[in-house]
């Protein structure tokens, strides 16, 4: 009878430590500088989503390599996997304020002949890098078009929900 008592004993023990390792296992890991991380996320301004991992594979993003604007990556360091979080972005850590400087006067001759600009059209701009900028038209003259090359979400506070689903 001792030997079965001392058995079941041992393997509650082992059982119990068991799962203990598990529980402090992955979900463990917190979001951090240099880590890999893969997670949901929706974004609104104002209340209006305008963009969402829904129905999207989820965003992967290495925490500390300038992917993702400052404030995301101050939003969800400390995170662990499972963790959910909704956070505000000041347009400072976001895609800042807007610039009046990033207002400008462009030709209409330098514009593609196949584009008739209408005020609240959205173009895209190659930049100097080859990254590709949207750029809004803000005003259509006879000769110019007054374009804005802030990013659309400058001046703008962010709210992120965020779900982590892994973090390496």
């Amino acid at each position: 009878m001792r030997k079965i008592a001392i058995v079941l004993f041992s393997a509650a023990f082992m059982l119990s430590f068991g799962f203990a390792a598990v529980a402090a296992g992955p979900a463990a890991v917190a979001v951090s500088n240099g880590k890999t991380v893969t997670l949901n996320y929706t974004l609104t301004v104002n209340g209006k989503v305008v963009d969402s991992s829904k129905g999207r594979r989820p965003l992967v993003v290495r925490i500390g390599a300038h992917q993702v604007i400052p404030g995301f990556e101050k939003g969800v360091m400390g995170m662990k996997i499972g963790q959910k979080k909704s956070f505000m972005v000041s347009p400072r850590e976001g895609y800042g304020e807007v610039n009046p400087k990033a207002i400008v006067k462009v030709a209409k001759n330098k514009l593609p002949q196949n584009i008739k600009p209408v005020a609240g059209m959205v173009l895209y701009a190659t930049g100097p890098g080859g990254q590709v900028l949207p750029v809004k038209v803000v005003n259509v003259g006879k000769n110019n078009v007054l374009m804005d090359f802030n990013n659309p979400l400058a001046g703008k506070t962010l709210k992120f929900d965020v779900e982590i689903v892994d973090v390496k």
